[in-house]
């Protein structure tokens, strides 16, 4: 649910309403925060941005399930308590759960909001922002192996 002002602020900046939350294991997700973590302008609006956010923590969530069970019958209420170190006064695998997050939520908008320019240096950008849409991608999947212990792996067709 999208909370709006009355009145919008002044400045014409947008309002991203409240924390994104996933049930009591996962931490919740500060769109403001998240909309500057991934450098977007306004172009994105909130209801995007929010329903971007909603579908990477969703897909996240889902490929950690296993993981999150197996954290919970080991007697760890939320993501937070899971033992880990901490950088910057925060759990690496919180760190990582929304590095994962991030990443899958600007893939899918970079997806989404390339295709506005048909000229040819709109398709120009759409085959440059290609390889940043796969690099976010590997990126969250690299987090979420990181969270899971599993090892990175690379593997190339040839």
């Amino acid at each position: 649910m999208l909370i709006q002002p009355a009145n919008p602020p002044a400045d014409g900046s947008q309002v991203d309403g409240t924390a994104i939350r996933s049930g009591s294991f996962w931490p919740e997700l500060d769109p403001v925060a998240a909309r500057a973590a991934m450098r977007l302008d306004g172009t994105v609006t909130a209801e995007r941005l929010r329903g971007a956010l909603i579908e990477a923590i969703a897909s996240v969530n889902g490929q950690l399930a296993d993981w999150r069970r197996a954290q919970q019958t080991a007697g760890y209420a939320s993501l937070a308590e899971v033992p880990t170190e901490e950088i910057d006064g925060t759990s690496i695998l919180v760190q990582r759960w929304q590095r994962a997050v991030l990443c899958d939520a600007t893939a899918t908008l970079t997806e989404r909001y390339r295709s506005f320019d048909s000229t040819s240096a709109g398709t120009k950008k759409a085959d440059e922002l290609d390889t940043t849409v796969d690099d976010l991608r590997r990126d969250s999947r690299w987090a979420i192996s990181d969270i899971t212990g599993l090892q990175r792996t690379t593997i190339e067709l040839i």
